[in-house]
């Protein structure tokens, strides 16, 4: 799922103007109008990404009506990509959904590759833009100048009077800004039940009797509603970071507060480990306390040219908590800023401003899928956890406010998920200390689906990190989609399968001790690169999944 580089590379990557559809949130089939809906087949032909042009893929357009109860009436159109098998003992198709919700995945036809002993090779891999989103048409967007310039903003942390009002004031704007956007008419029909019906309506334009698919962060929540609808077509299923479908999406938001609160002190701790290289100190909470300070001399006078306030330093060490991936980059930005008071390469992490296009959708998904509460219970809220957790409360806080305001009706409930009619297995990863998606979502989701099994990265603190060539996690994938073979499931609420988590990084010039002490910690083999999904593939994700 997302969270809140508000107009870093969240925004880069991540109207009731006609009625809502009604959901109650009741597990139901598919309308018959619903099934009925045969697309016409895809025209396939070059791609404009010289990324898919490269590694042989194709491009087209799939039609699928606005509204699947109206199939008849106006038509829009989903890009999607697609690369076809290479091998001969062929598996059928799979799609992949990046997460976001508002994260383009047109680029996730070429995943296969990442996939270990050339099983990726066995399948037809197909990516898309969702409704709304990047190539898809229309695609959505409400203000691309959101925010205006988005550097300096107000602080995050709402203690002055003007910046309560600020912030509370464009979140409703951009809300406002969405009911007049070119795209409006998109806007109640954005919900993940419209995508999944998308998927299948994929599915029956390739012909193909089931579906395969990989997810990642939200599209492992568009997984499990695919898998509610549609349970005869379920294939073989990867969620890789699963999100708690019963927390959709407001509570959602509070568990990462708290985790992302947690993973940043392992991060400050990470650090102090390597005090020889980035001088930070040996005591992580000293270190920890240095960072607040950071944001207090930043909110009165900003670095990097009056650019780099507070919120774009909380912005860029967000990351950290995400991923370790960046850890060291991040650490030799933010160590510039604490001895030499240089912000620039820190203000380099964070980006700047963009498109809001995957801003937009996120919104469109996350306000109308589920009910919010108003503002009151919010603001008090936000400042229960801010005592509490206060690394991104607000910032958390500000990145969902539009939903306050939103101008396309929400579900009176969430969609009620449930696996009772899955009969085919179901393979989830998750780290312990994910905080995009809690852990105990991950348990949550294993217990709605008896077939499912669960790979546990344990003591991780990196979101969706599968293909990161951890062989214990890596080799268990490629084995499901190979032959269906899963680990044995477990019996109790716990995970099925214990691998290594993506390992920390090591500094190069750290001190040997120190980086052989972090390498005997470690129980697996060493990752290797040429085994690992591809840096523009990870880059990918980790902007479709700055949006949760």
């Amino acid at each position: 799922m997302k969270k809140a580089l508000l107009l870093a590379a969240s925004v880069v990557a991540t109207s009731a103007l006609i009625a809502p559809l009604s959901l109650t949130g009741a597990v139901a089939a598919p309308s018959e109008k619903t099934s009925s809906y045969i697309p016409p087949a895809i025209e396939w032909g070059e791609c404009d990404s010289a990324r898919l042009v490269n590694a042989g893929a194709e491009c087209g357009m799939l039609e699928v009506p606005l509204d699947y109860d109206r199939p008849n009436a106006r038509k829009i159109k989903i890009a999607v990509s697609r690369k076809l098998h290479t091998d001969d003992d062929y598996r059928g198709m799979i799609a992949v959904n990046p997460g976001g919700p508002g994260g383009s995945g047109l680029i996730y036809s070429v995943l296969g590759g990442s996939i270990p002993d050339g099983v990726g090779a066995k399948y037809d891999w197909y990516g898309f833009d969702p409704r709304g989103v990047g190539s898809s048409e229309p695609a959505l967007s409400c203000d691309p100048d959101y925010a205006g310039a988005g550097y300096d903003r107000p602080n995050y942390v709402p203690e002055k009077a003007k910046d309560m009002k600020w912030w509370r004031q464009t979140t409703k704007q951009y809300a406002k800004d969405c009911k007049s956007a070119d795209a409006r008419a998109l806007l109640p029909y954005l919900r993940t039940t419209d995508v999944a019906k998308d998927l299948d309506s994929l599915r029956k334009a390739e012909e193909q009797e089931k579906l395969n698919y990989y997810g990642f962060s939200y599209g492992t929540y568009l997984g499990q509603v695919y898998a509610t609808l549609f349970p005869e077509q379920v294939g073989r299923f990867v969620w890789d970071g699963v999100l708690n479908a019963d927390n959709a999406f407001y509570e959602a938001n509070l568990d990462q507060e708290r985790q992302f609160d947690e993973n940043l002190d392992y991060y400050f701790q990470w650090l102090a480990d390597y005090d020889d290289v980035y001088g930070l100190g040996s005591d992580w909470r000293k270190i920890k306390r240095g960072y607040y300070q950071q944001l207090d001399k930043l909110d009165k006078r900003p670095a990097a040219d009056g650019k780099l306030g507070p919120d774009e330093l909380n912005d860029v060490m967000l990351s950290a908590g995400y991923y370790v991936y960046g850890w060291t980059d991040i650490a030799e930005a933010y160590a510039a800023l604490v001895h030499d008071g240089d912000g620039s390469l820190l203000l380099d992490q964070y980006g700047g401003p963009g498109d809001d296009n995957s801003f937009a959708v996120y919104n469109a998904v996350q306000c109308t899928d589920a009910p919010w509460p108003n503002w009151n219970t919010t603001k008090a809220d936000a400042w229960a956890m801010h005592d509490e957790h206060p690394f991104m409360a607000w910032n958390n806080t500000w990145y969902n406010a539009p939903c306050l305001n939103w101008p396309a009706a929400a579900n009176k409930q969430p969609f009620k998920v449930s696996g009772a009619k899955v009969d085919s297995p179901i393979l989830m990863v998750a780290e312990t200390y994910d905080a995009a998606t809690v852990f105990s979502g991950a348990l949550a989701t294993r217990k709605k689906f008896p077939n499912s099994v669960l790979i546990e990265g344990v003591g991780g603190t990196t979101h969706s990190g599968s293909l990161s060539g951890i062989a214990c996690t890596d080799d268990t994938i490629a084995a499901y989609l190979d032959t269906g073979e899963l680990p044995d499931r477990k019996s109790g609420n716990r995970s099925d399968k214990q691998c290594d988590p993506v390992p920390a990084p090591v500094p190069a010039t750290a001190d040997a001790e120190v980086t052989a002490k972090a390498v005997a910690q470690r129980t697996g083999p060493a990752v290797e690169a040429e085994d690992a999904m591809p840096a523009d593939l990870r880059e990918g994700l980790r902007q479709a999944q700055a949006n949760r």
